[in-house]
């Protein structure tokens, strides 16, 4: 089998979504991204294309000129000097190359190519220099057809070449270098990227500032709504204070519709809460007055039959067995009838008596009556530092401020549930102990557990055990349910964890005395689990 902690970790976790905010922020940046690359890149391809074109035209330009030079004989003179002083290079035969034709510019590429001879140099800063074999055939194969295309020159770069053929049918390259092109187009890549970096970061800050101001609204709306959901209303009176900014209740913006939606809402559920508080203060009201009058006839009925029952008269053994019938019924009556008057009384709010209880005599007093009560059950008592007659429970430790009349009603109901839902033979521990600023008072047996389907209403008016729990008889579902009443009026919790074999019922109550030196406040429901 797997263990559950396995499990949790090879379950696939949700990866955290981003807020509305960073959404749109980041959805405002990623346009801002776009739309600068796309007009980078097409910008940048306008300027290349308009600086390639003017080199073009410069490069037809010196191309013509280059075939005038070649057809108009040698009225150029002679060639000057190399810088290197060789003489043999100085002249390129009959016609000078067309690299000396006045107006070429520096880094310009020549090459004549005749019947008998090939000659051709490169343009530098410092004078020309004859090409090699490598950059010859290269310039060679430009097509004769006066267009402008691009050639890669070994160790001189990228050039746009133009070839023509003059009257005799000699071919003459000429061909301009683009490093000029591609370092403007460089500079301006990185200023576009600069500018690009500058307009994200500032789309950033001022987005980010205005997506808040405009999403103010919707936080607003949402701080509303969770103070709302902060106040209590499950039960008693409630008024919902908050309410939604009217200027955040523009039906004209979707926020705007959202708060006057809520608003609505708000309206709707507060009067719906007020007409079921109205609804239940009448039936505690019904409740409280049936209770009180059935009181009188119930304690009539029950004088009345002891009456009968005590008559000198002998009666028929029928009529006896009726009279204890109807006087048992109305004893179990008036019990129903003093449950029912109780739980009003708590749900109305009456103040209970508030004076110092010690809990560990209420649990021995408890544990005896039990005992009496249940004598097919083991009881057994659990107090802080003594044996298991509780004869020597401290006083300050597990005393209480609260009502020892409704306290003891807490045990009794607790000690009856347990006796009369578990099979005899089943063992009942009653514990008390000092838990940092409370004292837990503890119910745990050893018998079949709650149902499951019980769990969640156990607390419940009404609520009682099927077969599962053994139920014996009498029950009449109010004991837990008064049980939880009374110690929630104390300002404590009831709780019950039950697993087959064991069912524990604690009650958390704040102490009377002072807080002891090394008590921690880990307050778990599952007490003594």
């Amino acid at each position: 089998m797997t263990p559950a902690g396995d499990l949790r970790d090879a379950a696939p976790r949700r990866r955290a979504r981003w807020s509305l905010r960073r959404r749109l922020v980041a959805v405002v940046l990623g346009l801002v991204l776009l739309v600068g690359v796309a007009m980078g890149v097409v910008s940048t391809l306008a300027l290349r294309g308009s600086l390639v074109a003017q080199v073009d035209q410069r490069a037809v330009a010196a191309a013509a000129r280059a075939v005038q030079a070649t057809e108009g004989g040698g009225g150029l003179g002679v060639v000057p000097p190399r810088p290197d002083g060789d003489d043999d290079d100085r002249r390129h035969g009959d016609r000078p190359p067309p690299l000396l034709v006045p107006g070429q510019d520096v880094g310009t590429v020549s090459l004549v190519v005749g019947a008998t001879t090939t000659d051709g140099a490169h343009l530098a800063q410092d004078g020309y220099r004859r090409l090699t074999d490598a950059q010859v055939a290269a310039l060679r194969g430009v097509p004769a057809d006066g267009a402008p295309h691009s050639v890669l020159l070994d160790d001189l770069g990228t050039y746009r070449a133009v070839a023509l053929r003059d009257d005799d049918g000699v071919l003459v390259v000429n061909a301009l270098p683009t490093s000029g092109v591609d370092a403007t187009v460089g500079q301006y890549v990185v200023i576009e990227v600069l500018l690009a970096a500058g307009a994200l970061l500032v789309a950033g800050v001022g987005g980010s500032l205005l997506v808040r101001r405009e999403l103010a609204p919707l936080t607003r709306v949402a701080a509303t709504a969770a103070r709302v959901a902060e106040q209590p209303l499950a039960r008693g009176e409630v008024e919902i204070v908050a309410r939604v900014d009217p200027r955040d209740t523009d039906p004209s913006t979707e926020v705007g519709q959202v708060g006057a939606a809520l608003d609505r809402m708000l309206g709707h559920v507060e009067h719906a809460l007020a007409e079921r508080h109205a609804s239940e203060s009448q039936v505690r009201r019904f409740v409280a007055d049936a209770s009180h009058e059935l009181r009188t006839p119930l304690a009539s009925i029950r004088g009345y039959t002891e009456l009968v029952r005590r008559s000198p008269d002998a009666l028929p053994p029928d009529a006896v067995a009726a009279l204890a019938r109807v006087e048992a019924e109305a004893v179990r009556m008036s019990a129903l009838v003093d449950d029912l008057l109780l739980l009003a009384r708590l749900d109305a709010g009456r103040a209970l008596e508030r004076e110092p209880v010690d809990l560990g005599v209420l649990a021995v007093d408890a544990v005896a009556d039990a005992h009496a009560a249940g004598p097919d059950h083991v009881w057994r008592l659990d107090l802080p530092g003594s044996d298991d007659d509780g004869d020597d429970a401290a006083d300050d430790e597990l005393t209480v401020l609260g009502d020892d009349h409704r306290l003891r009603q807490v045990l009794a109901n607790l000690t009856s549930n347990a006796r009369r839902h578990t099979p005899p033979g089943t063992r009942v521990d009653v514990g008390v102990r000092r838990d940092g600023a409370d004292v837990v008072l503890t119910v745990t047996d050893d018998g079949p557990g709650v149902p499951p389907d019980l769990a969640g209403s156990l607390f419940q008016r009404f609520t009682r055990g099927d077969a599962s729990r053994n139920r014996a008889a009498g029950s009449t579902g109010l004991g837990l349910a008064i049980a939880h009443a009374v110690v929630t009026a104390h300002g404590g919790t009831l709780t019950c964890t039950s697993a087959p074999g064991r069912t524990t019922f604690a009650a958390r109550l704040p102490a009377a005395g002072p807080t002891r030196p090394g008590d921690t406040a880990a307050a778990t429901g599952a007490v003594g689990t």
